[in-house]
């Protein structure tokens, strides 16, 4: 797609300019009141804190132990820190905060290397050298946002930095050239894209910044900048081919902000840089549904369908999404950016568990110089419509005030846990059944033993198992002979387990109605199936099922042994979605079971 637009490039390919560098005080004069007070908010926060360490005991902690949180809490930590006192200085321009915006550029540039140590790997899916080679920089999503965010410092405040500190601009240029530039334009690395290689949001997220780097920086080449967008093009080719026409992220909601978002950022960038040859591709339907995709599976409030290693509270919509809403034309994606903006606290993410919305300087830039049309557009979008995703299994439909999600796909997916089959459900915008999402990631995440974590098994969500026997990963394990109604999707879900002796079918049903949800499983297997059904609130024995405190009841047509345990969540990451304690409920049948939510 974007590859077939190459030979429209102009002769000259000029520089991005995202937004007013800071000598432009005519326009930052005219941010809102709002925007203002909040990034210089933000930057005296910052500026009454210590700048983080980085020692390598931090860095071997990864090797040591498998535990990453350490480490990258104090590499992102310098990285917001810079965010918010550039953005600060734009904003006030009396020199106030160069010296911590100093500290921090120069801390960050002395770095033995700008890679996440959960990253330090130069083939795919190998384990990760225990140290970086400082003779051979790698660009992962880290570096690559550790480039950009220097880049657009070095736009915004390049000429009050060379003034107060002499030399320090060009370090930042050699570092960059150094770690970022060179290496894309002479080395492969597996996110930039091979044939038919599956990607995932690391080609657009890294590509990106990497594009940031290049028309950020003032003493870029012409013959560079041309490679890295015929590059960059491929790259993003190679990302667009993982995806259907109906444009569904088949990582989740929560990496659609790094996925589809920073598609939209990297070929914002292009338009702006080449917009005869790269504008158009906004007109495509594909593109569309891509941008869209985030509004279809929205619950209500900060609740999105979930699945994979998403969390149900997937983050706010605001400028980037509203952004992509005007470029494609979604009026209704661009209603929900608008409401999600109002009601967000935190538009800057500067308390966001997602690294990524905290240490990238150019989404603070596009909040803060879209904030004043943000305030004044239309917010009511409406419910979102049914809808069937076919490339991906992914199904959601809304009736009164219940919405069902279903993922009737495979277990191929990126980020993927053995979950086909499995719904959630939501009553007056409250979980009503849940899919838990990912612990803290840590080395064994994404290993060979990631299966072994409990939260990746089809045991731990609403799904059955057979006498222990749960889902396999892999595509080879999907759902077969799906069809799809009138808020009703029914699937056969065996082909996603391992051969289990005497099974052949195990056919689920999942309805939704203004009155609640049925949800009906038949199997031919003769032993007792053990139904979980995962619930955020305490389920409690009533007439008839069980009773979900106040929000609603599980009804059970037929006989059923009935078993509750509590789940304690105490990882930080869980904590952020679910309380304290979880349930899980296990429903034990023999051949058919017919369940009613009201």
């Amino acid at each position: 797609m974007l590859s077939e637009r190459l030979s429209y490039l102009p002769e000259t390919l000029p520089s991005f300019r995202p937004c007013p560098p800071a000598a432009g005080r005519a326009e930052w004069g005219q941010l809102p009141s709002s925007a203002r007070s909040r990034l210089l908010a933000a930057g005296e926060a910052e500026a009454a804190r210590p700048l983080a360490p980085l020692p390598l005991t931090l860095w071997l902690d990864f090797v040591r132990t498998g535990q990453r949180a350490e480490w990258e809490a104090a590499c992102f930590s310098r990285r917001a820190r810079l965010c918010a006192l550039a953005a600060a200085e734009c904003v006030e321009y009396r020199g106030r905060f160069l010296d911590g915006i100093a500290g921090a550029v120069w801390a960050i540039c002395e770095e033995s290397a700008w890679q996440l140590p959960a990253h330090n790997a130069y083939v795919r899916d190998t384990p990760q050298l225990p140290l970086p080679d400082t003779a051979r920089p790698l660009i992962d999503l880290f570096a690559a946002e550790a480039g950009a965010l220097l880049a657009t410092v070095h736009f915004l405040l390049g000429p009050e930095l060379e003034a107060a500190y002499p030399g320090l601009t060009s370090r930042m240029e050699r570092e960059i050239r150094a770690r970022i530039l060179t290496p894309y334009l002479h080395d492969h690395f597996w996110w930039m894209g091979n044939g038919d290689e599956p990607m995932c949001n690391w080609t657009s997220w890294c590509t990106q910044n990497v594009l940031l780097c290049f028309f950020l920086l003032p003493n870029v080449g012409q013959e560079e900048r041309r490679a890295a967008v015929r590059q960059a093009a491929y790259s993003l080719d190679c990302f667009l081919k993982d995806y259907g026409p109906d444009g569904c992220c088949n990582e989740g909601a929560q990496y659609y902000r790094h996925a589809g978002l920073t598609l939209w950022g990297a070929l914002h960038i292009l338009s702006a840089v080449a917009p005869q040859a790269f504008a158009p591709l906004f007109d495509q339907p594909k593109i569309k549904n891509i941008a869209e995709y985030i509004r279809n599976v929205h619950v209500d409030g900060p609740y999105y369908l979930n699945f994979g290693d998403c969390s149900p509270l997937a983050g706010r919509c605001g400028a980037r999404e509203f952004l992509f809403a005007k470029a494609v034309g979604s009026q209704s994606l661009a209603a929900l950016a608008a409401a999600d903006f109002a009601a967000d606290p935190d538009p800057d993410r500067l308390e966001a568990q997602d690294p990524s919305s905290r240490i990238n300087l150019w989404y603070r830039l596009l909040t803060a110089f879209t904030e004043a049309e943000l305030q004044v557009y239309p917010r009511q979008a409406g419910p979102a419509p049914d809808v069937w995703y076919p490339s991906t299994g992914v199904f959601s439909a809304r009736r009164g005030g219940w919405v069902l999600g279903a993922k009737m796909g495979g277990n191929g997916d990126s980020h993927n846990h053995n979950d086909t089959g499995s719904i959630t459900v939501y009553k007056n915008g409250r979980p009503f059944l849940i899919d838990i999402g990912v612990e803290s990631y840590t080395q064994k995440t994404f290993s060979p033993r990631r299966y072994e974590i409990w939260t990746m098994q089809s045991g731990w969500h609403n799904l059955p198992t057979f006498d222990g026997v749960m889902q396999l990963p892999g595509a080879d394990y999907a759902a077969r002979d799906v069809r799809v109604g009138d808020g009703v999707i029914s699937a056969e879900l065996a082909g996603a387990y391992p051969p289990v002796p005497g099974l052949t079918y195990y056919r689920r049903t999942a309805a939704v109605t203004p009155e609640g949800v049925a949800l009906t499983d038949q199997t031919d297997w003769d032993g007792e199936v053990e139904l979980t059904l995962m619930t955020e609130r305490q389920p409690s024995l009533c007439d008839g099922g069980l009773a979900l405190e106040e929000l609603g009841v599980i009804h059970l047509d037929g006989p059923a042994e009935i078993s509750v345990q509590p789940v304690p969540v105490s990882d930080p990451r869980l904590r952020t979605a679910w309380p304290y304690t979880i349930w899980k409920i296990s429903l034990y049948f023999y051949h058919h079971i017919h369940l009613t939510l009201t």
